[in-house]
Formats: C-alpha cells, structure tokens, sequence
C-alpha cells in the first residue's frame, strides 16, 4: 500500500492552498457575517479549472482525479465553509450526474459551462415531506407530447436561487414507487419554474439554500436524464460521490479548527504559562490530530476507490460520518480551548463550529448514514 500523494496530486493541494490562503481566507468572515455569495471567488475557481476538476478535458473539466477533487474540498472548506459546500454541490450533485448519466448531447451542452464555472449547478432532490426518504418524493412529471410538465417543490437546495441549471427528480409512474422516478434536467429561466426564499441559516452563511417550485413547467421531451425510471438509482450513485466531498468538507473544517487550537493554545498565558503546557489541553489536541488524521484515510480510501472504477457506497458512508462527527468533536474541543473568546466572532473558531454541523445532516443523516453501513455489512 501507497498512502504517498502523487506529484499530481500534491501540485493540485498546493495551488488550492495558496489560493485559499490568499483569496478565500481574507473575507471568509465578512462572507459569513454578511450571507453575500462570493460570486468573484466562484469566477476565480472557474479560471482556476476548480468548477470542473474531475472531469475529462474533452467536457472542460481538468481531468483530474476524485482524491484531487476530496483534497480540494478540503483545502477550501479548511478556510470557509461556505465555499467549499458550494463547489461541493455544483460538481458533486449537478454536473456528475449530467457527465456520467447524460447523453452525448446533454454533455456537450451543460458539462462546459459548468466545468469552466460560467453556470452554476444544483441538484433538486428533498422535498417539504421527503428528507432521508428519498422515494418518499411527490414532484410529478407527466409527458405531454414532445414536453415533459412538472409540477412540485423542492427546498434545502443548495445553490439553489443561483443555479442555471438543475437536475430535478419527479415522479413519472406514482404506481411502481421508487422504479417510477425519473431525472430531469432544469434550465434558469424555463416558464414554470422559479425559485422561493432563501433561508436563513445557522451557518454556511455565504452558500445559497432555496426552495424550487415548478408549476406546469415544461421541458423538452429530450431533457430527461437517462431513461424513465431510472432517477432514484441514479440519485443513490449520484450520493455516494457527495459524501465523499461532504466527509472532504467536514476534514476540512476539522482541520482548520485544529490548526487555530494548536496556535491559540501556544499563545494563550494562564497561570504563567502557555495553556498547551496543561495536560487537559494536550489531550484535546491528541483526540483532535488522531481523530482528523483517520478521518483523511477513510476520506481519501473512499475517493481512491471510486477512482478504481470499484464500488465504493459502503466506503463512502463510513468516511461521512466518522469525518463529519469526528469534525463535530474537534471543532467542540477547539472552542473549548478558546475558553470564552471562542465563543465570541472575533475568533473563526465560532464560525467553524456553526459550519460544521451541517455536515452531520447533509448528504444523508449520519442515521441514514449508519442504515446504509449496516446494509452493506449485513448484505441487504
């Protein structure tokens, strides 16, 4: 076994890095504070090849590889939280559903725009009555000679308000149940379909979650994705990836909490000495670096896995939610070792602990998370 990154890799990390560091860091709490989407960071990325990273150069992308793309999620969310759900969701659930399940000409003309970040992605998938149960949805498509009419809503879509496309899940057959769901692909703009509020959430402040309605809202009768009947299993696929970039998102975060622990730790004098000299202190930070640590394994073994052409669903569950709790766990010890300025939004730590918790909801509850596990476990 080879746990090195390649040169390809460590290239990728360091450019993200830099970038973060420099672009994305300096208004990171402005970001928050204000709830504005940072549209120039998002064409920043665009230029950058960031927007379509794991996608053939053929499509726009940059070709690169998934455990490329995990550690740019990373690096950015390490750093705000914000924009690295938002590139999480526009390549994750938006533009890797149109890549691998569209046709040639849906392809050709949505994954460019997007891989080069002049459009930007959503995936409408949870309904008002259909969180962890996904089948559980109720948007109807019926085809009306050469158009397919939606009717039905959607909320918690992130990116949704912004996105110039979306790929929609609806019911096409109500009698065979999740083998009657299909996918579909939205355009902005399409009579029918606008966008509700935004809501106010507790953090990820600077990413966009909307709700969706469509009210006989017709689309070409090419637009569907794939073939009737075929969207619930392409949704499920279409997760397994996302938890990969959330457990990459929740890394990052856990990361970027260590590391401002580790340094306040050092600076903060009590009882005429650097609290890191204090034995409770050092423990946190020892849970925190092991626990940050194996989750970067199992985040990182999931993405090698898919880029083995191998199924990797069980591998991805587990890299969710042990990256997502344990990030729960180290962004908890890093506002402890704060003391009471942790607690106040001067110091990150405050909007890192907000972000994070997310990542335990997202993509699948880690409950949802554990059912799955169990089934792959159990061979159901």
């Amino acid at each position: 076994m080879d746990f090195e990154l390649n040169d390809e890799q460590k290239m990728i990390r360091k450019m993200v890095r830099d970038f973060a560091e420099n672009e994305i860091a300096p208004i990171a709490q402005e970001t928050d504070q204000s709830g504005q989407f940072p549209w120039e960071i998002i064409r920043q990325m665009g230029k950058l090849g960031l927007m379509g990273l794991p996608f053939s150069e053929e499509y726009g992308g940059a070709g690169a590889d998934t455990v490329s793309y995990a550690i740019t999620v990373e690096e950015i969310s390490r750093v705000c939280g914000s924009t690295g759900i938002t590139l999480a969701a526009h390549i994750s659930l938006c533009t890797f559903p149109i890549y691998h399940f569209g046709s040639e000409e849906q392809k050709r003309k949505y994954v460019p725009k997007l891989a080069r970040g002049e459009w930007i992605g959503a995936l409408g998938l949870t309904e008002p009555g259909a969180g962890s149960d996904a089948g559980g949805i109720k948007t109807r498509a019926v085809l009306d000679g050469d158009e397919w009419v939606i009717n039905g809503e959607k909320c918690f879509i992130t990116n949704g308000s912004i996105a110039d496309v979306v790929v929609l899940t609806a019911l096409t057959d109500p009698e065979k149940g999740t083998r009657g769901i299909s996918s579909f692909i939205v355009e902005k703009g399409t009579p029918g379909f606008r966008p509700g509020r935004d809501e106010e959430k507790m953090g990820l402040k600077g990413s966009i979650t909307s709700e969706l309605f469509f009210e006989d809202c017709r689309i070409p009768r090419e637009n569907i994705l794939g073939t009737p009947g075929e969207g619930f299993k392409q949704a499920l696929i279409t997760l397994d990836g996302g938890r990969i970039s959330i457990g990459a998102m929740a890394l990052g975060l856990a990361q970027g909490a260590f590391e401002r622990a580790l340094a306040y730790s050092k600076e903060r004098q009590q009882f005429g000495q650097p609290i890191c000299n204090f034995q409770a202190v050092q423990w946190m930070l020892a849970d925190m670096a092991t626990e940050i640590e194996a989750a970067r394994l199992m985040v990182y073994r999931a993405a090698w896995l898919e880029d083995q052409g191998v199924r990797f669903t069980k591998e991805a569950a587990m890299a969710k939610l042990y990256a997502s709790e344990a990030a729960e766990r180290a962004c908890f010890k890093a506002l402890q070792i704060h003391g009471g300025y942790g607690y106040m939004r001067e110091y990150e730590v405050e909007r890192i602990y907000r972000d994070q918790r997310l990542c335990t909801i997202g993509e699948g509850t880690s409950e949802i998370q554990r059912l799955v596990i169990a089934r792959q476990v159990l061979g159901s």
